[in-house]
């Protein structure tokens, strides 16, 4: 005959392995810490059946992040039950305890047991239950059963409680990268007084990380790159991007003669001679903004002198004065030229060269930075068509093709040019004989010898396509107007 404790102690084992089931499936479903702590006490009160119990959880400082607790007549802090004696030592040996007497977050016990939730060595909290209540012949104290069993309810919980704060980190990780990206993306478009500049290349998005870095410094920029590249839209960018209130005052060194461009750069004061008015110079006009000297190394000798003083003190004397006048200017420079080998040649002076590069930032040339092509085509067609009034054509593939084999001797500058001469002269598209027509080329339309069929034509202008895109099937693909299974059908 089989004892009845005997079957309530199997119906209580059932329960309990049906309870730390139950509860690894609800822990892995919960999408906060709080309903985590919540469950876990709802389904260990109702295996264990103590008078009260408190579970409270930590965060890496020892804060408290998540608590849930019965059996007080008010509610205790969760600050309250990290701070209890019991709570010190589950937390500090990461090892279970059982008490005999005592208090927790004032609610006093007879009896407690509690264990530590812990994973890979980070105890995150703990579970504590005291008082046994008496139900239908169980035990009136808590035994070695009943803490294996919070053991293992606390084991599960680590692991949950770990996977969920590692599932958190990701989550603010995913946002703040999916911020920094959505930023990134507003950066690479670059609008500066109405014109855009393109930067999908390596190369260009390397340069505007570092224009966008240095901009809100005073440091001078000197910024090299072949005549067309954008200079003096890069110099824009820097103005706008310094949060200076000044303007932004340019001035092109190699346009004026040197007599004129002193008065230009410092001003001149009325009456030098007859019928002179003071007039002030692009220095003081550019207080508290952005100085832009274009061409910087066509600039004379003896005003490099009158520059570099400038500079150094910080004020202008205007041509024929002699009271200086302080200034506030950040200065960015540009040049096509190597200034070291003018520095070496005795023409640039060396101090002066210095104080200019502070920064430098170099533009590469438009045959360096061919991703950018298509990008520039778009948006130089979009932009000549609105601006006239004009449909905007269709660009052919092979019209592509030739823009990206053409050096472009001047960069971004030709190519717009030519985009806004082949759009005043095509009808519906714009195809690569219009084009070679313009970049004096041999037309694209030649006459075929007999030999070749459509299929060998046909397979040597994706082969040329390929070499331009570098092997890159998708952009072949791209250029050429058909998908990239249409090129893995043909061999390719």
């Amino acid at each position: 005959m089989v004892h009845p404790n005997g079957d309530l102690a199997d119906r209580r084992r059932e329960l309990r392995l049906e309870t730390l089931y139950d509860l690894l499936v609800a822990l892995h479903a919960h999408r906060s810490e709080q309903e985590l702590v919540d469950e876990l006490l709802q389904r260990v009160c109702a295996a264990v059946d103590p008078a009260g119990a408190a579970v409270v959880t930590r965060d890496a400082t020892g804060e408290a992040r998540a608590a849930a607790s019965v059996g007080w007549e008010e509610t205790p802090r969760p600050s309250e039950l990290l701070a209890a004696r019991v709570a010190g030592e589950v937390l500090t040996t990461d090892a279970a305890v059982t008490r005999h007497g005592g208090q927790l977050a004032g609610r006093d016990y007879a009896e407690l047991q509690g264990v530590p939730i812990s994973h890979r060595g980070d105890v995150l909290g703990y579970l504590a239950v005291f008082d046994k209540e008496l139900r239908g012949g169980a035990e009136s104290s808590f035994s070695e059963e009943d803490l294996r069993f919070l053991q293992a309810v606390a084991a599960i919980a680590g692991v949950a409680l770990d996977g969920l704060r590692r599932l958190e980190t990701l989550r603010d990780r995913s946002e703040r990268l999916e911020q920094e990206n959505q930023l990134l993306k507003e950066r690479l478009v670059h609008e500066v007084a109405g014109q855009r500049i393109v930067a999908e290349a390596p190369t260009m998005r390397r340069m505007l990380e570092v224009v966008e870095r240095v901009a809100p410094r005073g440091v001078n920029v000197l910024v090299r790159g072949e005549s067309g590249t954008g200079k003096e839209l890069v110099a824009r960018l820097l103005h706008q991007r310094s949060g200076r209130p000044g303007p932004l005052v340019a001035v092109n060194c190699a346009a004026l003669p040197e007599t004129l461009l002193e008065s230009e750069l410092f001003g001149i004061e009325g009456g030098v001679a007859t019928g002179v008015q003071a007039r002030a110079g692009k220095f003081e006009l550019a207080d508290r903004g952005t100085l832009f000297l274009d061409e910087i190394g066509d600039l004379e000798v003896a005003l490099q002198v009158r520059l570099l003083r400038a500079l150094q003190e910080r004020e202008v004397v205007r041509l024929g004065g002699r009271k200086p006048k302080p200034v506030d200017v950040r200065l960015v420079t540009a040049t096509h030229q190597p200034l070291e080998e003018l520095v070496a040649q005795g023409r640039f002076r060396e101090d002066l060269y210095y104080r200019l590069k502070g920064i430098e930032v170099v533009l590469p040339p438009l045959r360096e930075r061919r991703e950018d092509i298509p990008h520039l085509v778009r948006y130089f067609v979009e932009r000549f068509c609105a601006r006239e009034g004009l449909e905007a054509p269709r660009v052919t593939a092979e019209a592509l093709g030739v823009l990206l084999a053409h050096d472009y001797p001047g960069n971004v500058r030709e190519l717009q040019s030519l985009i806004e001469g082949a759009i005043s002269l095509a009808d519906r598209e714009i195809d690569a004989q219009l084009l070679s027509s313009f970049l004096g080329t041999a037309p694209a339309m030649r006459t075929v010898p007999e030999a070749l069929d459509l299929e060998t034509l046909e397979r040597r202008h994706i082969r040329r396509v390929l070499q331009l895109t570098a092997g890159n099937k998708s952009a072949a693909a791209k250029l050429l107007g058909v998908d990239r299974r249409t090129l893995a059908r043909r061999g390719f």
